[in-house]
Formats: C-alpha cells, structure tokens, sequence
C-alpha cells in the first residue's frame, strides 16, 4: 500500500522538482532534480549492463550536462526525453572510448566485464532474458524490475506507449513458453 502511493507520487515530484529548476536554477532545486531522476538514470544505465560505478559515474555527468544545458529546454513537456537523450548520448560517448576502432557498436550487446550478478536468483534472471531482444529485455527490466510505468518508458525513450506495450507484452510471451518446464501437460486450445 505504502510503495504504491510513493510509486504514483514519483511522476508528480519529477514533474514539480523539474519545474522549480527551469523556473530557478540554483544549488538548491538543483539538488531536488538530482535526488529525485538519479536512481532512474542509474536503472537505466544498469538495464544496458553497466556496473553500479559506471552507471553512477554517467548519472552525474548526464546531470551535470542537465545543469549546464538548462537554459535550452524549449519544450518542457520533452524535458523526460530530453534527460534519457543525453543519456544514450553519454552511453554512446562511454563505449567509444572504450572501444575506439568499434565505429558500430550496437549497444545493446555489449555488456560490461565487471557486471556480476548479486547471487544465484540474479544469475537466472540474466539467463532467462538472454534470448530476449534487447528492445523487450529493456522494457521488461524497466517496466518490472525497475517499476516504471509504461508512460515513464515511453517518455524515456521517446517512442508511443502502445510500443512499449507490445514489447512487455511480446517478452513476456515469449518468456512463458520458455520457462515452460518440458514435462508439464500443454492445455489444449478449446
């Protein structure tokens, strides 16, 4: 009960914590939008297999580049996309770095050496969306893992929440036929 009125009251303090900082940007409100979307950049940089360090490292630049490029923001209903873009840029600027003669390094695929995963339950988590597409292992961790809502990941990634529904919808498909035990009666379509 508790969780799911601090869950629904997140987009509410992003939205206000977002306005009090275009409205004054200052130390102070600053400080309440880096406290409020940091865990979320951390999630999503972790979603595309960054270590907890690396994830936090490009949080904070992502926000320092928010701070920095405020005064930009034209469209303040984007400010959500706007955020997840520079993220991706500074995901972008990461593996280039880290791999400088890989010009087409498909993100999604890479998948950082220093990830181990937290125990036994982790590690079949990683396994059991492994043969996921990594559009749908993405939506998925967000939408379940993460708890985002399904508008939170469209805003994200800037695509239509009917998309974003489709994809949980397709993985999480795909994910009951494979996690189907093989001795376990089929029902038969009535």
């Amino acid at each position: 009960m508790i969780k799911s009125t601090i869950v629904n009251d997140r987009p509410r303090r992003e939205a206000a914590a977002m306005e009090t900082f275009l409205e004054s940007p200052n130390e102070e409100s600053f400080t309440e939008l880096f406290l409020t979307l940091t865990p979320q950049l951390v999630s999503f940089f972790r979603s595309h297999g960054c270590a907890m360090d690396l994830s936090e490292d490009l949080s904070q630049e992502v926000m320092l580049t928010v701070y920095r490029k405020s005064r930009q923001v034209r469209d303040r209903t984007r400010f959500r996309s706007w955020l997840f873009t520079i993220g991706r840029h500074a995901l972008y600027r990461h593996c280039r770095k880290q791999w400088p003669g890989a010009d087409g390094v498909d993100l999604e695929s890479v998948i950082d050496a220093n990830t181990k995963p937290a125990g036994p339950p982790a590690f079949e988590f990683h396994h059991w969306m492994s043969f996921l597409e990594s559009r749908e292992r993405e939506a998925l961790t967000l939408r379940f893992v993460e708890e985002w809502e399904y508008h939170e990941i469209a805003a994200a990634k800037a695509i239509p929440i009917g998309t974003v529904q489709w994809r949980v919808f397709n993985a999480k498909k795909k994910l009951a036929a494979r996690l189907k035990a093989p001795g376990l009666p089929r029902r038969e379509a009535a």
